[in-house]
């Protein structure tokens, strides 16, 4: 039997999952199980004034606070970052917040294990040839999967585009800490743009080039957990259940992306969330039935089962069609858990020519089902725009 060499795919999973209403109380445990004397908590603002930062230092001993991180995270912020882990003498991280928190944590770890700046380690520039320093990352929202990817999201502010650095288990955190309990102050909006952030990992993931069965699985998963529960989070914060499952959708989500990428919808949310400073996970929603719209015509096996994994009744419906249920019910979603429109976002479509052009640029392009240009792109945006409407 001749087997092609480009069969064999790896999946790596370097992360220990540790997860439940109350786990941030082993906080303390894990980090010194890990070695760590001297954390540093990397986190914003926000956090620290919702009362988070003090219920996790309540747990550490020894720890310095690294509270300036922002949406978005730029190579500026990296460096200075940096700069304070070493000077204060850290050996071990602690990322608590959202995805801005956790990748920022990820980007430090880079530059202080290898050196250089963050930028050297954009995805096919400099290697990552080292691990990353001990990381616990504890989500305190439910939609990036950060706690357990292999990839940080950095803002370059000078080309104004966002890029990717890591693929590689060197960049993952050691243990993900994930507390549904943590979730429950979070507002509506940001519930719901997590939430569909963490679906449309599932859905990218699921229908990209690079799907492989452990991927699929976790992918699924993630898509039956947030078009389950995401409604019912955003209706009542305070939902235990529907924080617990939406955490795990999340992480879910994350793992489902491996050491690869994902699809259009990214390539659009990540490109343009360089041009304009808005939530990642909104954008991504926004973008993201169009993109389905676009692509199931490539791949309509795959889009009617995520339209079954998203409850919609497909049966005895050809695959196409039950593709294009789904997708409705996507749209459905979206205007049920009130994500901004395009506009909102601060995006108009005179825009439209320059997102086309650096969305084909973005790496995320490449694993996209369907061959996709700046003018099929340019037709998406419109899409978006107009259903918004």
């Amino acid at each position: 039997m001749n087997v092609e060499v480009e069969s064999v795919r790896t999946v790596e999973v370097p992360t220990r999952m540790v997860h439940g209403p109350g786990a941030i109380s082993r906080l303390g445990d894990l980090v010194r199980e890990l070695g760590v004397i001297k954390p540093l908590l990397v986190t914003d603002v926000g956090v620290t004034a919702a009362g988070l930062t003090d219920e996790a230092l309540a747990h550490l001993e020894s720890a310095l606070v690294f509270d300036r991180v922002r949406p978005n995270p730029d190579t500026g912020l990296i460096g200075r970052a940096s700069e304070f882990y070493r000077e204060a003498g850290c050996d071990g991280l602690v990322a608590l917040g959202g995805g801005s928190s956790m990748d920022t944590a990820k980007g430090i770890g880079v530059e202080v294990a290898n050196g250089g700046r963050i930028l050297d380690y954009e995805y096919g520039r400099t290697r990552i040839t080292r691990r990353i320093p001990p990381l616990v990352t504890i989500p305190t929202t439910a939609g990036t999967g950060s706690e357990v990817t292999l990839w940080a999201v950095i803002t370059d502010p000078e080309r104004k585009i966002k890029f990717n650095v890591g693929g590689t288990p060197l960049i993952g955190a050691h243990v993900a800490l994930v507390d549904p309990m943590l979730t429950l102050g979070l507002p509506s909006a940001i519930t719901a743009a997590t939430g569909m952030d963490a679906l449309s990992h599932g859905i990218e993931c699921y229908t990209c080039d690079y799907h492989q069965p452990f991927n699929d699985a976790v992918a699924l998963a993630a898509i039956e957990l947030a078009a389950r529960w995401l409604r019912a989070a955003c209706a009542d914060g305070s939902n235990l259940d529907a924080r617990a499952h939406m955490a795990h959708a999340a992480t879910f989500g994350g793992l489902a992306y491996g050491t690869e990428s994902a699809g259009a919808a990214h390539a659009m949310s990540q490109s343009a969330g360089g041009v304009h400073d808005c939530p990642h996970g909104a954008l991504t929603a926004r973008v993201l039935g169009p993109v389905c719209e676009y692509n199931a015509p490539a791949a309509p096996e795959r889009y009617a089962r995520i339209a079954q994994a998203m409850g919609v009744d497909v049966h005895s419906l050809p695959p196409m069609e039950a593709a294009r249920a789904g997708i409705e019910e996507l749209y459905r979603l979206t205007e049920d858990v009130n994500i901004p429109t395009m506009e909102e976002l601060g995006f108009s479509e005179a825009e439209i020519p320059l997102l086309a052009r650096i969305a084909e640029e973005d790496p995320q392009t490449i694993g996209n089902p369907r061959g996709v240009t700046a003018g099929d792109y340019a037709e998406i945006y419109r899409n978006a725009f107009s259903r918004g409407k």
